[in-house]
């Protein structure tokens, strides 16, 4: 299982939001190409990058420094936030992302999705993200529910060429509580495709949790920055049978 440490930015700043509240925002001062290195330095392979202007706004908003980020590192970097178009999924991929994350307007419009996914440039480089509460769907930077359920959706993506499917519980997200391993769980039964968990990991214990459920990878953050989580055991512990 991969370790995939999260850069979330807002206002060009290494933030974290708890249980994706805006007016709940934990900020770092940290800079964020340096992070990335540290973290490709501590054996990271993959890196998450959330612009959360963008969620809220529905547009990429801090693409220049995304993709400054990226050049700055050697780690595979998937980006999500306020993807929202074929442009901008384009664009992302042009700015050196491996991979780019797709939710609100996944959900809203999986018919979008599935035409997307046809065309070879975005074969295979597309994930899916189903940010729930409860089981359901939360869209438009977690503010508004889908009323769809994670697992119908990954079940109805099954078979689609996406690279993976991205499953954050909102309420256990910035808590370092522990993720909802059964949601998890229902993900990684419902479907084939690689499930990355993200959501509420604290310890080390957390991470061999997620490991037992069988997902391909797991998203840590708020634990990296507060120093609950050594970003090079978590590897460790990830890679061990």
């Amino acid at each position: 299982m991969f370790v995939i440490p999260s850069i979330d930015l807002r206002h060009g700043k290494v933030v974290r939001l708890r249980q994706g509240d805006y007016a709940d925002q934990l900020n770092y001062d940290v800079d964020p190409l340096a992070t990335a290195g540290a973290f490709v330095a501590a054996g990271a392979k993959h890196v998450h990058i959330v612009d959360l202007d963008g969620a809220k706004e529905g547009r990429p908003v801090q693409i220049d420094l995304i993709r400054k980020v990226i050049q700055s590192t050697k780690a595979q970097v998937q980006v999500g936030g306020g993807i929202r178009s074929d442009a901008d999924v384009a664009a992302m991929l042009d700015a050196g992302a491996a991979r780019v994350v797709i939710g609100t307007r996944a959900v809203q419009d999986l018919p979008w999705l599935a035409q997307l996914l046809e065309s070879p440039k975005f074969t295979g480089k597309i994930v899916l993200a189903l940010d729930a509460r409860d089981g359901i769907v939360a869209t438009h930077g977690w503010l508004s529910s889908s009323g769809q359920q994670a697992v119908d959706i990954a079940k109805l993506a099954n078979h689609w060429p996406l690279a993976g499917i991205l499953y954050t519980d909102v309420a256990k997200d910035g808590m370092m509580s522990g993720p909802n391993y059964p949601q998890t769980s229902k993900l990684v039964e419902a479907t084939h495709l690689p499930i990355i968990a993200s959501g509420g990991v604290g310890n080390l214990q957390h991470i061999e949790q997620v490991k037992a459920t069988g997902c391909w990878g797991v998203i840590v953050g708020r634990s990296l920055y507060e120093g609950t989580v050594n970003l090079a055991e978590a590897i460790g512990a990830a890679e061990r049978a």
